[in-house]
């Protein structure tokens, strides 16, 4: 996409998630008094089957929530399935939990379902320095360093790990699995783009980490030429994938009837038709992106299970069906029926 067209999409985009309001919440988290602290959980809320987790990091020093809902037979260690939200983090309304039943698909099966509720705009990533609007982001070290050993030790889980990520999220971890392999037996991303180093990668995330949740991405990787793009890129480093088992998926930007029906009834008016034309073009965006993922990890001779849909847009009802028929290569890598 050239960017003269993405800075079209960025103030199109802007002006239209501005007008619905539809993500915009309250952050979740507090910062800690302790600058000192070490990561630990510090207070476990049980609601039924569903545990609501307050999780100090030392690393943003503040307490992040974690929601995670227990296996179908809480008397028997099971693996961690790891569900990353969208752009907003959970904060809002766009959260697997609240736009889909995957909550309910999950429920029969012997898994912890790790929800994180936080980080709107960081990709989920460690940033160079600390945002004035978005504050301080280390969740890559948070993810892969301080979060695991307290979950096992706190859901007496069995130490296998999954992990599942949508739009932004997609992006997000295809790059935690980078950072740490082996840490997830099996990683799901749907719709996300795996190039962030390119132009066109790079403007992709200013739109979502800038223009849309108002953070500087200077303060993410630094201005255009810094090293870190490069170094966070998934397509660049997919070769950390090897061993992981995958499963990337996309549809193709068309859209069908049901598509149509949805954005504009959801946002009636002439704010129906520009959200209808992002959802085509983000996702036709995110198509290319994922093609040459493809190309890529083809080219090193990393396995990967892909679902190229010939229709679609991008929004919630394509990835929960994505993350049903990934599921059978999700529970494979946990060790777990499907």
């Amino acid at each position: 996409m050239k960017l003269s067209a993405l800075r079209k999409v960025a103030f199109a985009r802007a002006t239209a998630l501005a007008l619905t309001a539809a993500l915009f919440a309250v952050p979740c988290g507090s910062a800690a008094a302790d600058p000192g602290q070490a990561s630990t959980i510090t207070s476990i809320t049980k609601d039924g089957r569903t545990w609501h987790l307050q999780v100090y990091s030392a690393a943003m020093a503040k307490n992040i929530s974690i929601d995670v809902q227990r296996p179908v037979d809480e008397s028997t260690p099971a693996p961690n399935l790891w569900m990353l939200n969208g752009l907003d983090g959970g904060e809002g309304t766009a959260s697997w939990k609240a736009q889909t039943n995957a909550l309910g698909f999950l429920a029969d099966k012997q898994v912890n379902v790790i929800q994180p509720i936080g980080g709107r705009g960081s990709y989920y990533t460690d940033w160079q320095s600390p945002d004035p609007v978005l504050g301080v982001n280390k969740w890559t070290t948070f993810f892969t360093e301080e979060l695991p050993p307290l979950l096992d030790a706190a859901l007496g889980s069995t130490g296998v790990d999954a992990l599942t990520g949508l739009s932004t999220s997609g992006t997000s971890v295809l790059q935690l699995a980078e950072a740490k392999p082996g840490l997830w037996k099996a990683v799901a991303a749907y719709s996300g783009c795996a190039q962030i180093a390119d132009p066109a990668g790079q403007e992709f995330v200013r739109l979502a980490a800038g223009t849309w949740a108002g953070g500087n991405t200077d303060n993410m990787y630094g201005p255009s030429d810094s090293p870190l793009w490069a170094a966070n890129d998934p397509v660049l480093n997919a070769e950390k994938l090897r061993g992981t088992q995958l499963y990337i998926s996309t549809g193709s930007g068309i859209p069908v009837i049901d598509d149509v029906n949805y954005y504009l009834g959801s946002s009636p008016g002439p704010m129906g038709a520009v959200n209808l034309a992002l959802g085509m073009i983000i996702e036709g965006a995110v198509n290319g992106c994922t093609h040459n993922l493809q190309s890529k990890l083809n080219t090193l001779n990393i396995p990967a299970t892909y679902q190229f849909d010939p229709v679609g847009t991008h929004y919630w009802p394509y990835w929960e069906r994505a993350l049903h028929n990934s599921w059978p290569m999700l529970a494979a890598g946990m060790n777990v029926p499907a």
